[in-house]
């Protein structure tokens, strides 16, 4: 059975919205993971932190199909089953916090995770997120 409407019709137009993006970086994450993140890139590669903030936070994050909680979620997964990516896994537990995962659900989406992605990277992803934990903590005392 053909679809009678064209290919482009059928897409969901990108969005990129530079302002939204930052608007949605500044809701999503504190100052700290920022500053982590995005400072030196600009000096060592000119444009790409604003083309990351554009495109992601500013587009892929402004889609309407998921909520910040279940993206938040996702983060986690991927981040976890990618590994090696440790700064960003930290930064995207505290996020969790602040879109309104409970500790417990952000500690059991490790566990959830480690018979799709193997023990050993569920474990180093429980490691990272126990710290972030520990840090989110010590930063709201």
């Amino acid at each position: 059975m053909t679809n009678p409407l064209s290919l482009s019709q059928q897409l969901t137009p990108a969005r990129f919205d530079r302002a939204e993006g930052y608007r949605m970086l500044d809701l999503l994450q504190d100052d700290a993971t920022q500053q982590a993140a995005l400072p030196g890139l600009e000096q060592l590669v000119p444009g790409f932190a604003d083309w990351v903030v554009t495109a992601l936070f500013g587009g892929t994050y402004l889609r309407g199909q998921l909520s910040l909680r279940d993206r938040q979620l996702v983060n986690l997964a991927a981040l976890t089953a990618i590994g090696g990516v440790d700064p960003q896994l930290t930064g995207h537990v505290k996020t969790s916090l602040r879109v309104g995962l409970s500790r417990a659900e952000i500690l059991e989406a490790f566990v959830h995770l480690a018979p799709y992605i193997g023990v050993p990277k569920a474990l180093a992803g429980l490691r990272v997120a126990a710290a972030a934990l520990a840090e989110a903590v010590e930063d709201s005392q």
